[in-house]
């Protein structure tokens, strides 16, 4: 082991040494890297929105917090700001023209929107009309999700591919659209699929426009990489592209293959393999070109990156922006089609994170928090007459914050056997419960001086003691919420989400916590947390004040989080706050609307438990206990309404004192 002298910020909290300040707090939770323009520390030390991606409307995430709680909304809940999904579609489009423009490129770009990302109404349409300038289409991907699409592209101009496994009344229902005139594309998945379609075509008459994905040799990056490549669960091999092509060619269909798509997988890290995937597919479409099939359409699918993260290991981490995403497809496409004498397609992506993730952030009350005791009174004599006791006392008292690293190593090592041989006493009945209080409290007082020591040298490779008091004196902060409702991505596949206070951030933080939930289940917890030290372990926060509320943002929730959450202990929808952005309203924003979330009732349905059978028997219940004498018929009556009050309320922890949902 070789300590050093410490570099601020990396091994545990910011040293108490350094003067706080706000850059301190933009760096310490990375707010300029996952922020994307959109998110900043104001001058208060508030969590700010700029819904517009600049500086010309910034909102206080408090302030909208606070209207909220006005209107009786319950915590927790999640605010939408609209505005972010406007602006996240015009960036993209806006640079992908950029692009074209800058490549001379002689096809369009053709957005759509993948609705797996986000299916909620809200969200679609907003989108939709955001798009509207662009011609903004849709993707979907199961038969739910067409039915919900198909009536909202109203435009014949506008796309809406069909992506997923397609039965008979899918197909069917997408030719009777393509009759309608829309611009309903197919993409055949398997061979088998294919000549499914063919057939229904033929035998309902209409002409078909189709699509095909292609499994294309080279492999995606990132944690969905291996989703891809050749061994990708859709698509068909060239050889069955080339199958597909010669029966088209045969039965005279030139132009009855629209599009060739390929999908690189979800969050791509690496530039370089979209780059060697869009020559791939450009190669393919030039060859089907040149077969005289009349393909108007490139898709690359989604994967466009969010950063939730900089600087972690793992695939969250990427090697390109926006504008070198857009030029690698644009300028890759175009070399293609010049080398290869063919005309440049227009070209369609498919980026619903890219669009989606800013847009909301989950607001999360923190209920309270479980931390070692600290010394906080002289020990009783009677305790110190055990002699270990007092040798645990004496350590306390000769220990210092200037000790050498010899002495801090050593004063704990003692501590820890002492502390080990009185736990051993008590078991055996030879030791008081009042000692053993007495005995923990020491141990972990002892303990915070030993790791203040510790912390202030940096070790490599850091000791055994130091892991492990870190470890034992990180605070668990319960907070109001469900992990599997509203971030299931990070305890299904690991991801991070970047979290941190909506206020105090201009105060140092000194408490070292990991976030709970209010599951019984040992895995709702966030393990890991988006921040500038190397230990990921914890989030740096503020310690609780008394009668003080102590909210948490949870931002970039928009992609996924919405449609994916679980029914753990019945917990449900939080509510939601849909905002604009306005400079002539009071604090820049508007509230459109507030969405409540599920009450109990709602959660009961969904796992067949319904109030009125619920009411019966909880009344045959109440009905036998009085007859037994065991409650009179007031209090049964009372306990009654009690029951069936608790219908309406919310699925989460409300405050003791405050009004019912449904007051």
């Amino acid at each position: 082991m070789n300590p050093t002298l410490a570099r601020p910020g990396t091994a545990g909290l910011p040293p108490s040494t350094e003067t706080w300040a706000l850059d301190h707090a933009r760096e310490l939770y990375r707010v300029d890297a996952w922020g994307d323009a959109f998110f900043a520390i104001n001058e208060l030390g508030h969590a700010a929105v700029r819904p517009l991606g600049t500086d010309e409307i910034t909102i206080d995430l408090t302030k909208v917090v606070a209207a909220l709680e006005r209107q009786g909304v319950p915590v927790p809940f999640l605010i939408r700001f609209q505005d972010i999904l406007r602006q996240r579609v015009q960036q993209i489009s806006s640079t992908f023209s950029a692009a074209i423009a800058d490549a001379a490129y002689g096809g369009r770009f053709c957005p759509v929107y993948p609705i797996k990302v986000n299916q909620l109404h809200e969200v679609v349409e907003e989108v939709l009309d955001a798009g509207k300038a662009v011609g903004l289409g849709l993707e979907c991907g199961s038969k739910a999700e067409l039915i919900a699409a198909l009536p909202l592209i109203n435009d014949t101009e506008r796309l809406l591919i069909c992506n997923g496994v397609k039965d008979q009344a899918m197909l069917t229902l997408i030719l009777s659209a393509q009759r309608l005139g829309q611009r309903v594309i197919p993409v055949m998945e398997r061979y088998s699929e294919f000549c499914e379609f063919l057939r229904l075509a033929e035998q309902l008459g209409v002409t078909p426009r189709l699509g095909v994905r292609v499994r294309l040799a080279t492999r995606g990056s990132g944690r969905w990489g291996d989703s891809t490549g050749t061994r990708s669960k859709f698509g068909l091999t060239v050889s069955e592209v080339l199958r597909l092509a010669g029966e088209l060619k045969n039965r005279g269909m030139h132009d009855a293959l629209e599009l060739v798509h390929f999908h690189p997988g979800s969050q791509i890290s690496d530039i370089q393999v979209l780059r060697q995937a869009v020559k791939e597919i450009g190669q393919i479409y030039a060859a089907l070109r040149k077969r005289e099939l009349i393909i108007r359409y490139v898709d690359v699918g989604g994967g466009l990156g969010v950063t939730y993260d900089v600087g972690a290991s793992g695939d969250e981490t990427l090697n390109y922006g926006l504008r070198e995403y857009a030029n690698a497809i644009v300028f890759g496409v175009k070399e293609v089609c010049v080398q290869q004498g063919v005309p440049e397609p227009d070209l369609v992506t498919e980026s619903g994170r890219a669009l989606t993730a800013h847009h909301s952030v989950l607001i999360v009350p923190v209920l309270g928090a479980v931390s070692r005791e600290d010394l906080k009174a002289p020990l009783a004599p009677e305790v110190l007459k055990q002699p270990r006791v007092a040798e645990l006392a004496n350590i306390y008292e000769h220990l210092q914050d200037g000790a050498t690293v010899e002495y801090l190593l050593e004063a704990i090592h003692d501590s820890k056997e002492i502390r080990g041989d009185l736990h051993t006493l008590f078991g055996l009945g030879y030791l008081d419960i009042d000692c053993l209080a007495a005995v923990d409290e020491l141990y972990w007082a002892i303990a915070r001086v030993v790791l203040s020591g510790l912390q202030k040298l940096e070790w490599n490779p850091p000791p055994d003691e130091l892991v492990e008091l870190e470890e034992g004196l990180t605070d668990q902060y319960l907070c109001d919420f469900s992990v599997f409702q509203s971030i299931l991505d990070h305890w299904a596949i690991g991801q991070s989400f970047p979290i941190m206070p909506i206020d105090r951030l201009d105060e140092r933080p000194g408490r070292r916590a990991r976030l709970v939930d209010l599951t019984c289940d040992s895995d709702g917890r966030v393990s890991h947390y988006v921040s500038a030290l190397a230990d990921k372990s914890f989030l740096p926060v503020q310690e609780l004040e008394e009668g003080t509320p102590y909210y948490l943002g949870f931002f970039l929730m928009g992609a996924y989080q919405d449609i994916l959450g679980d029914a753990h202990n019945l917990f449900g929808r939080v509510a939601e706050a849909h905002v604009y952005a306005d400079a002539g309203e009071p604090d820049n924003f508007w509230i459109e609307k507030v969405i409540p979330g599920a009450a109990v009732q709602d959660m009961l349905a969904q796992v067949q438990y319904f109030p009125n059978d619920l009411h019966r028997r909880m009344e045959e219940l109440v009905r036998a206990r009085i007859s037994e004498g065991v409650v009179r018929p007031s209090q049964g009556s009372e306990i009654l309404e009690r029951y069936r009050a608790c219908f309406t309320e919310t699925t989460y922890y409300k405050p003791f004192g405050s009004k019912a949902v449904s007051e």
